[in-house]
């Protein structure tokens, strides 16, 4: 198998079950894998290789025993930096946070490492995880293994550059305003954003509703494994729900499901390739059974940002913008420049108008969610974002537009206020610039399972990186 770090986690599994296969075989590859890429991707901050060939001949021998095994034993998963884990470096890609170590453990992390998940690596982010593309000063460019002159997204960047480039079979992210969504599309990969409390969070941000932590994956399976392991309450987090819900390990057909296509989403503005790549999504949807019916959503971008900038004003932004208050000579100038939108949007207008602002946002998704199964719409209106540009001081070129905001060029908001709602982003195919682009499919609230047998559906009429040929040629 010349693509062996390119497995499916289901497949390794079964093949570790079968011993046709032993976790160090795996981990090996991925490493080496890892070694041949990362000088130019860039996507990891830690490496933990020599301690993770250790684990995996753990695991190894638990499948030469026959004993019990936890539902990730022995594969390769990559953890977002973000995410704090007892003992190891916490710097949030921030000079103001450089040698910082966790003194606890995330939730999320607690249960890949119960499920017998091995760390290798740690994945990059931009500075406190604010934007939709990925480099610091701590750690340099992550690049788009697609095409390196473009970004990976923001803020799980790292854990979707790996996964493209094959230095990792599953990842984690975190998704505020589209963080795991965004990576997901730019970079041809899977990404869920759970609905609020499905995936136990941190305090303070469990009990933020625009807050999700989530899986990142090379395939719906796979995606479907990695949230099953994760999800469930949990004793830290009171936003946390029960009963723990879990996802099948098959999906029924889309026969008759009835899917609403919002593209383009509002008045968003979106590149024509991006757009025709949504349609033919829809008709792909349609081709395996579905009844898909355009629809047109009453939202503007610029009441969406706005709405969004003020809640970021009242919690996220707002400890951000502090931090540049307080290390003006050490934030970069896109987290400088989030701090100072979300503190300007919060001096406008309060916390509780903005609430209210979101349920009218909602309402009008919520009727058409009444008459549909889920909604489907791009995940990002532009052909991509420059690698390394800040964009703090102009915005990004979407159809021959340019925006003041690159934020407005990104779909995902949307649901982070719709915040119960699950999404599952999946890819939609390549703009001519060479970067993927990708569809959300949004669900009712909290029916996980009509997403993912979307998805599935999808991936099984559109199948992506399952051969070399559809994988980058980095």
């Amino acid at each position: 198998m010349d693509d062996l770090h390119y497995l499916t986690a289901t497949d390794a599994l079964a093949m570790f079950r079968t011993k046709e296969l032993s976790p160090v075989e795996l981990m090996e590859a991925v490493i080496a894998r890892a070694e041949v890429v990362e000088p130019v991707v860039n996507a990891f901050t830690y490496s933990y290789f020599d301690e993770a060939l250790v684990r995996a001949r753990t695991a190894a021998d638990r499948y030469a025993r026959g004993d019990e095994v936890g539902a990730l034993e022995g594969l390769p998963v990559a953890m977002k930096d973000e995410v704090p884990i007892e003992g190891l470096p916490w710097e949030n890609g921030s000079r103001t946070m450089k040698g910082v170590v966790a003194d606890h453990t995330a939730p999320i992390a607690e249960r890949v490492l119960a499920a017998g998940g091995i760390v290798h690596a740690r994945t990059t982010t931009p500075e406190f995880s604010c934007a939709a593309f990925t480099h610091t000063a701590l750690w340099g460019i992550t690049r788009n293994p697609w095409a390196p002159e473009w970004a990976v997204g923001g803020s799980s960047g790292g854990s979707g550059a790996a996964l493209a480039a094959g230095s990792t079979t599953l990842a984690s992210g975190s998704d505020i305003g589209g963080s795991i969504r965004l990576p997901a599309s730019f970079c041809g990969v899977v990404g869920f954003k759970p609905p609020y409390g499905r995936v136990p969070v941190d305090p303070p941000y469990n009990l933020d509703h625009y807050c999700h932590d989530g899986p990142l994956a090379r395939t719906v399976a796979d995606c479907a494994l990695f949230e099953n392991a994760i999800a469930g309450p949990h004793a830290r987090d009171a936003a946390s729900l029960r009963p723990r819900y879990e996802l099948p390990d098959r999906f029924e057909g889309i026969q008759g499901m009835r899917i609403a296509l919002a593209s383009p989403l509002g008045d968003f503005p979106m590149d024509h390739e991006v757009e025709a790549n949504t349609r033919a999504a829809g008709e792909a949807l349609a081709t395996a059974g579905a009844v898909v019916e355009p629809v047109t959503l009453p939202w503007t971008h610029e009441e969406i940002v706005d709405v969004t900038l003020i809640h970021f004003g009242a919690l996220f932004g707002a400890a951000i913008g502090r931090a540049a208050l307080a290390h003006p000579d050490l934030i970069s100038p896109y987290a400088a420049d989030m701090g100072r939108r979300s503190l300007e949007a919060i001096a406008r207008a309060s916390f509780q108008e903005g609430l209210e602002r979101e349920a009218a946002i909602y309402a009008p998704l919520g009727e058409i969610l009444e008459g549909f199964d889920i909604l489907i719409c791009p995940t990002v209106g532009s052909r991509g974002f420059v690698a390394g540009d800040d964009y703090a001081d102009h915005g990004v070129e979407v159809g021959g537009v340019m925006l003041e905001r690159y934020l407005d060029a990104c779909l995902t908001p949307p649901f982070n206020i719709a915040s119960r709602c699950p999404v599952l982003a999946v890819p939609s195919g390549f703009a001519s610039n060479g970067v993927p682009t990708g569809i959300q499919i949004v669900g009712r609230s909290y029916d996980d399972v009509a997403v993912f047998r979307a998805a599935a559906a999808f991936e099984h009429v559109r199948p992506w990186m399952d051969t070399p040929e559809r994988r980058p040629a980095i």
